[in-house]
């Protein structure tokens, strides 16, 4: 008995699945974000069958961030000192607060605020030169999307991350110092 031809629906779920495992396979190969558009050109799908590609394949369980460069897979391991920083400020005072951090050799890793009906919202940023607070900046005033912490009255945390522990202490000290760092 010969084996039932496959159906052109099965076929396409499988050719799916088999690009999702190569779009992991490649986002391990580059090192950093990789663009939404870059890995939707090199698969030959749209946009939007990309973006249903990630969430299957977060819902999966694959581990895939995205920041304001890109899509990402998590880093093997952490490579410093971590801490959790409580700021308050005006949306024009990002670019300040941002830049001191970087400044201190300190990388901003993330933003997160505590919504009343959603609980804590958080968003990908990997900021760690001037230059990418110049590329997040910017797309934040081509994008015109509001900052999470226009949400909570300018409060918001920071997951960030240096090399030493005393990278961070300086950093906490200049923000506390122009009244960003909330105690």
């Amino acid at each position: 008995m010969s084996p039932k031809p496959t159906s052109a629906p099965a076929a396409r779920a499988e050719d799916a699945g088999e690009r999702r495992s190569r779009i992991v396979e490649w986002m391990r190969a580059h090192e950093g974000p990789v663009c939404g558009g870059e890995l939707a050109k090199h698969f030959h799908v749209s946009r939007q069958s990309l973006v249903q590609d990630i969430a299957i394949l977060r819902a999966g369980g694959e581990e895939i961030v995205a920041t304001p460069r890109g899509y990402r897979l998590p880093l093997e391991a952490a490579h410093g000192h971590r801490a959790i920083l409580a700021c308050k400020h005006p949306p024009e005072r990002t670019e300040e607060e941002l830049h001191i951090l970087v400044d201190h050799g300190v990388k901003v890793l993330d933003v997160k605020v505590e919504h009343p009906i959603y609980g804590e919202l958080s968003g990908s940023l990997m900021i760690e030169s001037r230059s990418d607070v110049e590329d997040f900046l910017k797309l934040v005033r081509r994008s015109k999307a509001a900052l999470l912490s226009s949400l909570t009255d300018g409060v918001h945390l920071h997951t960030v991350e240096a090399a030493r522990p005393e990278a961070i202490s300086r950093a906490k000290a200049a923000l506390r110092e122009r009244g960003i760092l909330l105690k």
